[in-house]
Protein backbone atom coordinates (compact mmCIF):
# COMPACT_ATOMS: atom_id res chain seq x y z
CA UNK A 1 0.00 0.00 0.00
CA UNK A 2 3.04 2.30 0.32
CA UNK A 3 4.01 1.81 -3.06
CA UNK A 4 0.71 2.70 -4.37
CA UNK A 5 0.73 5.93 -1.81
CA UNK A 6 3.97 6.96 -3.44
CA UNK A 7 3.22 6.51 -6.63
CA UNK A 8 -0.35 8.37 -6.20
CA UNK A 9 1.36 11.26 -4.67
CA UNK A 10 2.09 13.00 -7.79
CA UNK A 11 -0.69 12.67 -9.50
CA UNK A 12 -3.07 16.14 -8.01
CA UNK A 13 -6.03 15.29 -6.47
CA UNK A 14 -9.26 16.82 -6.41
CA UNK A 15 -10.35 14.78 -2.95
CA UNK A 16 -9.08 14.89 -0.01
CA UNK A 17 -6.49 13.41 1.26
CA UNK A 18 -6.18 10.32 2.94
CA UNK A 19 -5.07 12.40 6.34
CA UNK A 20 -8.20 14.37 5.90
CA UNK A 21 -9.95 11.38 5.61
CA UNK A 22 -8.36 9.61 8.69
CA UNK A 23 -9.45 13.12 10.24
CA UNK A 24 -12.65 13.33 9.59
CA UNK A 25 -13.44 10.52 12.07
CA UNK A 26 -13.36 13.00 14.81
CA UNK A 27 -15.51 15.17 13.31
CA UNK A 28 -18.61 16.13 15.40
CA UNK A 29 -21.54 13.95 14.13
CA UNK A 30 -24.85 15.41 13.64
CA UNK A 31 -26.98 14.93 17.43
CA UNK A 32 -29.08 11.61 17.05
CA UNK A 33 -32.00 10.65 19.71
CA UNK A 34 -31.60 7.95 22.24
CA UNK A 35 -31.36 4.51 21.09
CA UNK A 36 -32.91 2.21 23.48
CA UNK A 37 -33.83 -1.23 22.76
CA UNK A 38 -37.15 -2.13 24.80
CA UNK A 39 -38.90 -5.64 25.54
CA UNK A 40 -40.79 -7.34 27.14
CA UNK A 41 -41.73 -10.16 28.47
CA UNK A 42 -45.49 -10.99 30.60
CA UNK A 43 -47.35 -13.98 32.07
CA UNK A 44 -50.97 -13.13 31.80
CA UNK A 45 -53.77 -15.70 33.86
CA UNK A 46 -56.91 -15.17 31.27
CA UNK A 47 -59.90 -17.44 31.17
CA UNK A 48 -60.06 -18.24 27.50
CA UNK A 49 -56.23 -17.75 26.57
CA UNK A 50 -57.22 -18.37 22.79
CA UNK A 51 -59.88 -15.92 22.73
CA UNK A 52 -57.14 -13.20 24.44
CA UNK A 53 -54.44 -14.07 21.90
CA UNK A 54 -56.68 -12.86 19.21
CA UNK A 55 -57.18 -9.78 21.33
CA UNK A 56 -53.51 -9.52 21.44
CA UNK A 57 -52.78 -10.15 17.72
CA UNK A 58 -55.35 -7.44 16.99
CA UNK A 59 -54.11 -3.96 19.07
CA UNK A 60 -50.27 -5.16 17.44
CA UNK A 61 -52.06 -4.26 14.15
CA UNK A 62 -54.12 -1.65 15.35
CA UNK A 63 -51.01 0.26 17.01
CA UNK A 64 -49.04 -0.30 13.89
CA UNK A 65 -47.10 -3.53 14.76
CA UNK A 66 -47.56 -7.58 13.71
CA UNK A 67 -47.41 -10.60 15.38
CA UNK A 68 -44.37 -12.81 14.88
CA UNK A 69 -44.86 -16.22 16.33
CA UNK A 70 -47.62 -17.68 17.65
CA UNK A 71 -48.07 -21.07 18.95
CA UNK A 72 -50.74 -23.02 21.39
CA UNK A 73 -50.11 -26.38 23.42
CA UNK A 74 -52.00 -28.73 25.99
CA UNK A 75 -50.37 -28.92 29.12
CA UNK A 76 -51.24 -31.39 32.38
CA UNK A 77 -53.55 -29.89 34.45
CA UNK A 78 -53.81 -29.44 38.35
CA UNK A 79 -55.95 -32.23 38.46
CA UNK A 80 -54.71 -35.33 37.56
CA UNK A 81 -56.08 -36.52 34.28
CA UNK A 82 -56.76 -32.96 33.50
CA UNK A 83 -55.11 -30.66 30.54
CA UNK A 84 -54.95 -26.90 30.17
CA UNK A 85 -54.32 -25.07 27.01
CA UNK A 86 -51.32 -22.11 26.91
CA UNK A 87 -50.73 -20.14 24.38
CA UNK A 88 -47.09 -18.12 23.79
CA UNK A 89 -47.28 -15.55 21.10
CA UNK A 90 -44.31 -12.68 20.04
CA UNK A 91 -45.38 -9.35 18.70
CA UNK A 92 -43.33 -5.94 18.05
CA UNK A 93 -44.98 -2.78 18.15
CA UNK A 94 -43.32 0.74 17.65
CA UNK A 95 -41.04 1.97 20.59
CA UNK A 96 -43.56 4.82 20.94
CA UNK A 97 -46.40 2.46 21.56
CA UNK A 98 -44.74 -0.02 23.58
CA UNK A 99 -46.23 1.55 26.57
CA UNK A 100 -49.70 1.71 25.67
CA UNK A 101 -49.73 -2.08 24.23
CA UNK A 102 -48.19 -3.08 27.32
CA UNK A 103 -51.13 -1.54 29.63
CA UNK A 104 -53.39 -3.46 26.99
CA UNK A 105 -52.21 -6.31 27.58
CA UNK A 106 -52.27 -6.58 31.09
CA UNK A 107 -55.92 -5.88 30.87
CA UNK A 108 -56.77 -8.98 29.51
CA UNK A 109 -56.70 -10.99 31.81
CA UNK A 110 -57.81 -11.11 35.37
CA UNK A 111 -53.91 -11.26 36.61
CA UNK A 112 -50.40 -10.90 35.58
CA UNK A 113 -48.74 -13.75 37.59
CA UNK A 114 -45.08 -12.64 35.61
CA UNK A 115 -43.15 -9.50 34.07
CA UNK A 116 -40.23 -8.90 32.96
CA UNK A 117 -39.40 -5.05 31.12
CA UNK A 118 -35.66 -4.68 30.08
CA UNK A 119 -33.97 -1.80 28.25
CA UNK A 120 -30.77 -1.07 26.01
CA UNK A 121 -29.24 2.05 25.30
CA UNK A 122 -27.29 1.55 22.32
CA UNK A 123 -26.93 5.35 21.34
CA UNK A 124 -22.83 5.67 21.62
CA UNK A 125 -22.45 2.43 19.17
CA UNK A 126 -25.04 3.49 16.75
CA UNK A 127 -23.13 7.21 16.87
CA UNK A 128 -19.97 5.24 16.98
CA UNK A 129 -21.18 3.14 13.61
CA UNK A 130 -22.08 6.84 11.98
CA UNK A 131 -18.24 8.21 12.35
CA UNK A 132 -16.95 4.96 11.16
CA UNK A 133 -18.86 4.68 8.15
CA UNK A 134 -18.56 8.30 7.36
CA UNK A 135 -14.74 7.63 7.58
CA UNK A 136 -14.87 4.35 5.42
CA UNK A 137 -16.98 6.49 3.41
CA UNK A 138 -13.88 9.38 2.91
CA UNK A 139 -11.70 6.61 2.23
CA UNK A 140 -13.45 4.60 -0.68
CA UNK A 141 -13.56 7.75 -2.34
CA UNK A 142 -9.96 8.92 -2.06
CA UNK A 143 -9.26 4.91 -3.36
CA UNK A 144 -11.54 5.76 -6.65
CA UNK A 145 -9.73 8.82 -6.96
CA UNK A 146 -6.62 6.76 -6.85
CA UNK A 147 -7.66 4.15 -9.40
CA UNK A 148 -8.54 6.77 -12.04
CA UNK A 149 -5.20 8.04 -11.58
CA UNK A 150 -3.09 4.83 -11.50
CA UNK A 151 -0.30 4.23 -14.41
CA UNK A 152 0.74 0.76 -13.51
CA UNK A 153 -1.75 -2.33 -13.57
CA UNK A 154 0.08 -3.48 -10.53
CA UNK A 155 -0.57 -0.27 -8.70
CA UNK A 156 -4.54 -0.35 -9.70
CA UNK A 157 -4.75 -4.24 -8.34
CA UNK A 158 -3.20 -3.06 -5.18
CA UNK A 159 -5.40 0.16 -4.45
CA UNK A 160 -8.57 -2.09 -5.61
CA UNK A 161 -7.63 -5.15 -3.33
CA UNK A 162 -7.75 -2.55 -0.91
CA UNK A 163 -11.17 -1.00 -2.36
CA UNK A 164 -12.62 -4.42 -1.68
CA UNK A 165 -11.94 -4.04 2.19
CA UNK A 166 -12.70 -1.08 2.88
CA UNK A 167 -16.28 -1.69 0.62
CA UNK A 168 -16.69 -4.90 3.08
CA UNK A 169 -15.83 -3.08 6.23
CA UNK A 170 -18.75 -0.64 4.96
CA UNK A 171 -21.18 -3.25 4.61
CA UNK A 172 -20.25 -4.83 7.81
CA UNK A 173 -20.80 -1.24 9.74
CA UNK A 174 -23.86 -0.24 7.85
CA UNK A 175 -25.53 -3.45 8.26
CA UNK A 176 -25.01 -3.33 12.36
CA UNK A 177 -26.79 0.40 12.37
CA UNK A 178 -29.54 -0.91 10.60
CA UNK A 179 -29.98 -3.96 13.15
CA UNK A 180 -29.74 -1.53 15.85
CA UNK A 181 -32.65 0.69 13.88
CA UNK A 182 -34.46 -1.82 13.35
CA UNK A 183 -34.20 -2.98 17.20
CA UNK A 184 -34.83 0.59 18.32
CA UNK A 185 -37.49 1.34 16.02
CA UNK A 186 -39.85 -1.89 17.19
CA UNK A 187 -39.93 -3.23 20.44
CA UNK A 188 -40.75 -7.07 21.40
CA UNK A 189 -42.71 -8.23 23.11
CA UNK A 190 -43.71 -11.79 24.58
CA UNK A 191 -46.80 -12.85 26.22
CA UNK A 192 -47.60 -16.51 27.82
CA UNK A 193 -51.44 -16.74 28.13
CA UNK A 194 -52.85 -19.86 30.62
CA UNK A 195 -56.38 -19.65 32.65
CA UNK A 196 -55.78 -19.10 36.24
CA UNK A 197 -54.58 -21.29 38.71
CA UNK A 198 -57.95 -23.10 41.27
CA UNK A 199 -57.97 -21.94 44.49
CA UNK A 200 -57.52 -24.30 46.91
CA UNK A 201 -60.57 -25.78 49.13
CA UNK A 202 -59.35 -25.52 53.39
CA UNK A 203 -62.13 -28.28 53.21
CA UNK A 204 -60.32 -30.87 51.18
CA UNK A 205 -56.89 -29.89 52.98
CA UNK A 206 -58.30 -31.85 55.77
CA UNK A 207 -56.60 -34.83 57.76
CA UNK A 208 -59.20 -37.35 56.05
CA UNK A 209 -58.01 -36.44 52.86
CA UNK A 210 -54.86 -35.95 53.62
CA UNK A 211 -54.96 -39.81 54.09
CA UNK A 212 -57.07 -40.31 51.25
CA UNK A 213 -54.07 -38.77 48.92
CA UNK A 214 -51.43 -41.12 51.10
CA UNK A 215 -53.34 -44.16 50.40
CA UNK A 216 -53.82 -43.52 47.04
CA UNK A 217 -49.94 -42.28 46.71
CA UNK A 218 -49.23 -46.10 47.94
CA UNK A 219 -51.24 -47.80 45.77
CA UNK A 220 -49.61 -45.89 42.64
CA UNK A 221 -45.80 -46.63 44.28
CA UNK A 222 -46.87 -50.57 45.02
CA UNK A 223 -48.29 -51.27 41.17
CA UNK A 224 -45.12 -49.40 40.04
CA UNK A 225 -42.93 -52.05 41.48
CA UNK A 226 -44.99 -54.70 40.42
CA UNK A 227 -44.89 -53.39 37.08
CA UNK A 228 -41.02 -53.08 37.46
CA UNK A 229 -40.56 -56.65 39.11
CA UNK A 230 -42.60 -57.66 35.77
CA UNK A 231 -40.41 -56.28 33.04
CA UNK A 232 -37.45 -57.86 34.74
CA UNK A 233 -39.24 -61.22 34.39
CA UNK A 234 -40.03 -60.63 31.29
CA UNK A 235 -36.53 -59.02 29.86
CA UNK A 236 -34.82 -62.14 32.11
CA UNK A 237 -36.99 -64.90 29.92
CA UNK A 238 -34.81 -64.25 26.30
CA UNK A 239 -31.85 -64.64 28.78
CA UNK A 240 -33.06 -68.02 30.03
CA UNK A 241 -33.58 -69.56 26.95
CA UNK A 242 -31.26 -68.05 24.81
CA UNK A 243 -27.92 -68.34 27.21
CA UNK A 244 -29.16 -70.63 30.04
CA UNK A 245 -30.92 -73.20 28.49
CA UNK A 246 -27.93 -74.20 26.03
CA UNK A 247 -25.22 -74.05 28.71
CA UNK A 248 -27.65 -76.69 30.31
CA UNK A 249 -27.81 -78.91 27.85
CA UNK A 250 -24.25 -78.81 27.02
CA UNK A 251 -23.14 -79.66 30.83
CA UNK A 252 -25.66 -82.32 30.57
CA UNK A 253 -23.91 -83.92 27.21
CA UNK A 254 -20.68 -83.53 28.74
CA UNK A 255 -21.52 -85.35 32.00
CA UNK A 256 -23.15 -87.99 30.05
CA UNK A 257 -20.06 -88.57 28.01
CA UNK A 258 -17.80 -88.32 31.11
CA UNK A 259 -20.03 -91.33 32.36
CA UNK A 260 -19.81 -93.58 29.74
CA UNK A 261 -15.51 -92.79 28.59
CA UNK A 262 -15.45 -94.39 32.97
CA UNK A 263 -13.65 -97.90 32.63
CA UNK A 264 -15.23 -100.41 34.65
CA UNK A 265 -14.45 -101.21 37.90
CA UNK A 266 -12.47 -104.52 38.74
CA UNK A 267 -14.16 -106.90 41.42
CA UNK A 268 -11.22 -107.86 43.61
CA UNK A 269 -11.93 -111.40 44.95
CA UNK A 270 -11.82 -112.10 48.31
CA UNK A 271 -9.75 -114.68 50.24
CA UNK A 272 -12.21 -117.35 52.22
CA UNK A 273 -10.37 -118.06 55.88
CA UNK A 274 -10.23 -121.65 56.42
CA UNK A 275 -12.53 -122.81 59.32
CA UNK A 276 -10.66 -123.99 62.79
Amino acid sequence: MEQVASNAASVPLKTVSLTQADASQSAPVAAVERKIIRNASLTVEAEAPAEAQRRIASVAEARGGFVVTSESRQQGGYDKGKTYEVVTLEIRVPAAQFDAVIGEIRGMGSRVSAEKITGQDVTEEYIDLEARVHTQKALEGQFLEIMKRASKVTDALEVQSELAKVRTEIERLEGRRRFLENQTSLSTIKVTLQPPAPLVNASASGFFQSIGRAFGDGIDIAASITLALIRIILALIPVLVLVALPLALILRFLVRRMRLNRPPARIVPTETQPAP
